[in-house]
């Protein structure tokens, strides 16, 4: 199951994360984003023990969305050691995402 992730958690469950994390900045009322959620619980199990994957709220955590630029929603972005990976905006396949995550194992 995919993390909560807000703006009281985030530097203890992504920048300070031992393993890569994936970060879905969502709404609840963007559709794009409600196509994507079954596909983010789907990878959090897939991944489980290698990745964290983690959901933050945009509308909830405003702050987080400002520092990491977050104008366009759904939005990915793939955490390690506290760096960005990857990112990426919009509703992308499962195995897109998969190789996006693969890519830091």
């Amino acid at each position: 199951m995919a993390v909560e992730i807000n703006e009281n958690n985030f530097v203890q469950e992504v920048l300070s994360s031992d393993k890569p994390v994936l970060v879905d900045f969502w709404a609840t009322w963007c559709n794009p984003c409600k196509m994507l959620f079954p596909v983010i619980e789907e990878l959090a199990a897939e991944y489980e023990g290698k990745v964290k994957v983690g959901k933050v709220n945009t509308d909830e955590n405003m702050s987080l969305s400002a520092e990491f630029q977050i104008v366009s929603i759904p939005c990915l972005i793939l955490f390690k050691n506290g760096e960005t990976l990857h990112r990426t905006v919009g509703c992308i396949s499962k195995n897109d995402i998969k190789k996006i995550i693969d890519s830091a194992l």
